[in-house]
């Protein structure tokens, strides 16, 4: 099967920045016990603008570095799970607002694991050679599903979003994706509804049982043991399986672009990989974790400070709530 390139990438992160010493100004923590445990310094706050607007403006700055205009856009596929609105999709926000009355429009949602599930869709689209020029857009605004009185875990996110175009190419591409939907309660966001509904009965069994509480009915919630177990391993099998189904071991990547996290989970992940970590790419200590947009937001960093070089072996993990995990191996 043939592959895909990256000809254009995008970011938009918001300018306000929540660093660690804001937390303690009403939770009972600091930098020094924040830090360590998640490797996280700061993150982004987009404080008065909806998820729709920073996709857009993360497509726009794509589209630009790619040299081409909206309307060469034949698919737009965005990541999110923290939506503005049930519907419209978001896709369709964001082709509405950039101009690109020729695309196609749909969002998928898997978490953390979005934009690999993204990239993984639109390179089957490319490969039947039905589009020319795919835009990926994951577009994250985790601020908006947070309980600020949870120290253990609202300290972890924050928002942006990043973009790629892509197009067909002979390049090298392997992916894997996998998930664990058994493990659901380690990481869940319930959607809330204050129904009017006449014929409105109590919540089943089910539900009643496990959304006791105000918290677990409106907010992300995790158990953070169970996140990082989980993770290393999913992370770990991921990178192994997708390696071995092209022909390239872990050793032999140039560059590895995570989930971000937490620095602990990708620090233990790639030890048992054997990579390097002067291949493993983190900006986890000024970003947060921003969900399914940690690895775009990641990728136009590098691209946009030269380390992005053509023939360079790329490996993008990712791994998050359902829960869901995948990896993909490209030749840029």
């Amino acid at each position: 099967m043939s592959g895909i390139e990256i000809i254009g990438t995008g970011r938009y992160v918001p300018e306000f920045i929540a660093d660690n010493d804001k937390f303690s100004e009403f939770l009972d923590t600091s930098d020094e016990w924040i830090f360590p445990r998640t490797g996280i310094k700061q993150r982004h706050i987009s404080a008065d603008k909806p998820n729709y607007y920073m996709g857009c403006e993360a497509a726009k700055d794509a589209l630009k570095n790619a040299g081409i205009s909206a309307e060469d856009v034949d698919l737009i596929i965005v990541s999110t799970c923290t939506p503005d609105f049930f519907y419209p999709a978001m896709s369709c926000l964001i082709q509405k607002n950039i101009g690109a009355k020729n695309a196609s429009c749909f969002d998928v949602n898997s978490a953390c694991t979005g934009f690999i599930t993204a990239v993984d869709i639109a390179h089957k689209f490319l490969a039947a050679d039905k589009y020319k020029t795919v835009l990926v857009v994951a577009s994250e605004k985790l601020s908006s599903q947070q309980d600020y009185t949870d120290r253990a875990s609202c300290i972890l996110f924050g928002d942006a979003a990043g973009a790629v175009v892509l197009r067909r190419s002979e390049k090298l591409f392997s992916s894997f994706m996998g998930a664990e939907g058994d493990e659901f309660e380690a990481l869940y966001c319930k959607v809330h509804y204050e129904s009017n509904c006449p014929f409105f009965k109590d919540e089943d069994e089910f539900y009643n049982n496990r959304f006791d509480t105000f918290a677990k009915k409106n907010y992300l919630v995790q158990d953070g043991k169970a996140v990082y177990k989980f993770a290393v391993n999913a992370m770990s099998n991921a990178v192994n399986t997708v390696s071995k189904a092209c022909g390239v071991s872990p050793e032999e990547l140039d560059l590895v672009i995570p989930h971000q996290a937490n620095l602990r989970i990708i620090a233990k992940a790639t030890e048992l990989l054997g990579i390097s970590p002067e291949k493993v790419y983190t900006n986890i200590e000024h970003m947060g974790n921003v969900s399914s947009a940690c690895i775009p937001v990641a990728l136009d960093e590098l691209n946009k400070a030269g380390k992005i070089t053509s023939g360079l072996k790329l490996c993008m993990v990712g791994f998050g709530a359902g829960l869901t995990y995948g990896s993909i191996i490209m030749e840029v």
